[in-house]
């Protein structure tokens, strides 16, 4: 079995995750491949992830991708959560992840009908799906406010789970779309403002893109996506994939078997490449600054190979990234934007002077893709408060 150690690994991911600067590319749907998709969950990773690996960073470039030629497209998949891909890996997602969440978000929507006073349930959702589609259909992309106000019925309030006395609700068209969105039928485009908003309009997916999401099988899907994850992230670990893809112990296993995965020995235990993944590429030194939530920080659930001990505050309790500094595969510094817009750094362990010139100049390349605009980072890690506390 071959043996792949933590340098090797390194040296892959800043490769195939065009860290380096000759690595970098504007073309946005090729970027986006070679990590799968990006996180979508906060907006603003989405254009930070892109700009950081662009030879000529452009948030417009990116805006043009996701909603003019709509080469990029946002949908729900591995862990519930919003990602923005090429159409052909959307496809290949909703088949592999995202239908897995249709039978129970339908289950709990139909709970939460009969818990508000809805007599038929069943009868009540397959209207309201029909009213959604016929509207959005007739008006275009729409807000779920907009879907609200034109069709009165869907406002309806519907009893949210609590412990307290006083029950929160939901309104019916938020838990409607909800379900389209996990079946395929609608996808979330545009937003209501600028790019580090998230409240964003729906559109029918088949309008959006033509030819929809598609009916592939749900097994060679599997099979293509974990062949997909190894040739970008690999070598990982089962457990790795499983997180990642948030799927089943046996899911995971068939899809490794599926795909050809060759077993390999990582300095943790046994770890999985893609079949015909030999290369090896050199090692050389590198800088990066990414945003919270980056595919790459984000791509292991086990990341002791490249996450310190002492940089554990980097992410919060829940395991999401925050904004993060690293040199030579390692994360050794996390940093956020100040309210003046200045983007300040805490240093995890020492670091040379000259790495640290080196990040400077990544952050003030950032700091020119931002420009005046201010955003917060919706999953923070723990060291952000503090981060920002100093800064004043």
């Amino acid at each position: 079995m071959r043996v792949i150690d933590v340098q090797e690994r390194r040296a892959r991911l800043a490769e195939r995750h065009r860290l380096l600067p000759g690595c970098r590319t504007d073309d946005l749907p090729r970027l986006v491949e070679d990590l799968v998709g990006l996180h979508s969950s906060d907006p603003v990773t989405v254009y930070l992830s892109a700009a950081v690996r662009m030879r000529t960073p452009s948030l417009a470039a990116v805006s043009a991708a996701l909603y003019e030629d709509r080469s990029l497209v946002r949908h729900h998949a591995m862990r519930r959560t919003l990602w923005v891909a090429t159409p052909a890996v959307v496809r290949v997602v909703h088949a592999a992840a995202t239908r897995l969440l249709v039978g129970p978000e339908r289950r709990r929507t139909l709970a939460m009908l009969a818990a508000s006073g809805v007599a038929d349930p069943e009868d009540w959702l397959a209207g309201a799906r029909n009213l959604v589609l016929e509207d959005l259909e007739t008006h275009g992309p729409s807000t779920a406010r907009d879907l609200g106000r034109r069709v009165p019925a869907l406002a309806r309030p519907l009893a949210l789970a609590s412990a307290t006395q006083e029950q929160p609700t939901q309104a019916a068209h938020t838990r409607v779309l909800l379900n389209l969105g996990f079946a395929g039928d609608v996808l979330r485009v545009a937003p209501t403002g600028s790019w580090v908003n998230g409240a964003y309009r729906y559109a029918v997916a088949s309008a959006w893109l033509p030819g929809g999401l598609g009916e592939q099988d749900a097994a060679p899907a599997e099979a293509a996506l974990a062949d997909a994850y190894l040739r970008r992230f690999g070598p990982a670990s089962a457990l790795d994939l499983q997180w990642w893809a948030g799927w089943t112990k046996g899911t995971t296993t068939r899809a490794l078997g599926a795909c050809g995965a060759v077993p390999v020995q990582l300095e943790q235990g046994r770890g999985w490449l893609a079949a015909g993944d030999e290369g090896a590429p050199a090692a050389e030194p590198w800088v990066a600054a990414l945003p919270g939530l980056d595919p790459t920080t984000m791509g292991w659930k086990e990341r002791d190979w490249y996450l310190p001990a002492a940089a554990a505050d980097a992410f919060d309790r829940n395991g999401n990234a925050g904004p993060t500094l690293w040199v030579d595969g390692r994360v050794v510094g996390a940093w956020a934007q100040a309210r003046d817009g200045r983007l300040v750094t805490h240093w995890f362990e020492p670091v040379p002077a000259a790495r640290r010139e080196e990040l400077a100049e990544r952050l003030a390349a950032l700091a020119a893709v931002i420009g005046d605009t201010r955003f917060s980072v919706r999953f923070p890690g723990r060291i952000q408060p503090r981060l920002l506390a100093a800064a004043g």
